[in-house]
């Protein structure tokens, strides 16, 4: 529910501020090179460098765009 009266729910208000829940992972830069590099490694795997991408990045935990950009 993201509803602000909703007690303990994503977006809490409390004393006229939203609270919302942190979605930023942060990830070290060897995990990025490795992810980068592997998305190089692997393109001929795939059908396309994006479906490169979003199986490389499933398997790290982030997403397609998030690795799309690191590239």
């Amino acid at each position: 529910m993201n509803r602000t009266d909703f007690p303990g729910g994503l977006n809490s208000s409390e004393n006229g501020v939203i609270m919302t829940k942190p979605t930023s992972k942060r990830y070290s830069p060897e995990v990025r090179e490795r992810a980068v590099r592997m998305v190089r490694e692997h393109h001929a795997d795939h059908a396309s460098q994006w479906e490169a991408i979003c199986s490389i990045a499933a398997k790290i935990g982030c997403s397609g765009e998030t690795l799309r950009k690191w590239l």
